[in-house]
């Protein structure tokens, strides 16, 4: 193996300039969730130039490629990006800066999408060399309910053939490049959209006794839901709700509105205390609009489930990742309350995803996901091919 780890190191420093071209037209030419039609047809474009077989139209604009090495029933192997990007305006001064204005690549999954398509040129260069097959899922609409992981399982890309196990990774701004982080079970939150609308009488602000004030309601009922975390929730079960946006239906100074609507997130690690909270988030909010006449409409959307690294594939990848990076290259991360559809594949087939690192102080790249200024160290891009080569090979193996 260590003929073939040296052979899969000396590709990625060869390929991966190559993979930057990739993640800057990408990066350029950024698309919302479930809207990735240019972008799903750059990455057949590439596969098509690498020979390799692919699907398209998976879940519309997911596509799913294959290579087999010898013996390809031995065992079956998956690795997942995502292609959307993110409703933000960029603020980069870049040559490669988003060109849809308003759109932008603040999650990293163009450097996603860019390193598996790296990692396929690498196997499908080195596939006489291991045994099995490999799946790639080039996946859409991360990050929209309902997911696109949801979508592409509910199309089939866990069958025909079926993986025993998934690998994904993710850009991670905290650590450095050159480093990946692992964490074995548990290791991110779900994520539940809330929207209400309180709905009172509007008039004029100078007579409130004469109406019925949606907002002076809305601020009790936020206040109030608050007690969901505090005194509810065991305090061993972390959990987040957080509301981003409220809007008057109508209203000025001097108006109170007929209603307001507002819209939230309720994230934790246990999925029956998840649906608890959702009983009572809803019967808060609607008991207390009630006792003050007026009425509170609750809708929960459920998201994505937490996400479960199974312990044993976790720990083959991280001595994959410390015999391929160094043990110093390799930490622990912590649970992150975040959420990830990936959690979908978490629940049908063993799974592993682990963290990136792309971080560069002396470069300015120290921006958080999902912001206006995040930016990677593309040197990073030599470490994700590399490694995830590698982590697959070594599973394809084990």
């Amino acid at each position: 193996m260590n003929h073939l780890k040296d052979k899969i190191k000396k590709l990625a420093s060869e390929n991966y300039k190559e993979v930057i071209k990739f993640r800057r037209h990408l990066h350029a030419n950024p698309e919302l969730s479930f809207k990735e039609y240019k972008t799903s047809a750059y990455v057949q474009e590439r596969l098509t130039d690498m020979n390799v077989s692919f699907q398209n139209g998976v879940a519309d604009t997911g596509v799913v490629a294959m290579i087999e090495g010898k013996n390809p029933s031995k065992k079956v192997l998956a690795l997942r990006a995502d292609m959307d990007a993110l409703p933000i305006l960029e603020e980069n001064e870049i040559e490669y800066k988003s060109t849809n204005e308003g759109i932008m690549h603040a999650c990293g999954h163009d450097a996603h999408t860019a390193s598996l398509l790296g990692v396929c040129g690498i196997l499908n260069e080195i596939k006489d060399d291991f045994e099995g097959t490999i799946k790639f899922i080039f996946q859409p609409g991360e990050e929209q309910a309902p997911g696109g992981a949801s979508l592409m399982i509910r199309d089939g890309v866990l069958e025909n053939p079926s993986p025993s196990s998934v690998i994904g990774q993710h850009v991670h701004p905290p650590l450095v490049a050159g480093k990946v982080g692992f964490r074995p079970g548990l290791a991110m939150a779900s994520a539940d959209e809330i929207r209400m609308t309180i709905t009172g009488k509007g008039g004029h602000a100078a007579v409130p006794q004469k109406f019925i004030d949606p907002i002076l309601i809305t601020s009790h009922i936020l206040v109030a839901l608050q007690q969901v975390v505090s005194r509810r929730a065991d305090p061993t079960i972390p959990s987040v709700l957080s509301f981003g946006k409220i809007n008057s239906v109508g209203g000025f100074n001097n108006v109170i509105p007929n209603a307001v609507k507002i819209e939230g997130t309720f994230r934790t690690i246990d999925e029956k205390w998840r649906f608890k909270a959702h009983e009572k988030i809803k019967k808060i909010a609607e008991g207390l609009a009630e006792s003050m006449d007026a009425k509170c409409e609750v809708n929960i959307l459920v998201g994505y489930p937490c996400l479960f690294n199974n312990e044993a594939l976790t720990h083959r990848c991280r001595q994959a990742a410390e015999d391929f990076l160094g043990k110093d290259n390799v930490v622990d991360i912590p649970l992150r309350m975040g959420a990830e559809d990936f959690a979908y594949y978490s629940q049908k087939a063993d799974s592993c995803f682990y963290r990136l690192g792309i971080r560069n102080e002396g470069q300015g790249i120290i921006h958080n996901l999902h912001t206006p200024k995040f930016n990677i160290d593309e040197t990073a891009l030599e470490t994700s091919i590399g490694l995830m080569t590698w982590l697959a090979v070594r599973e394809l193996s084990s």
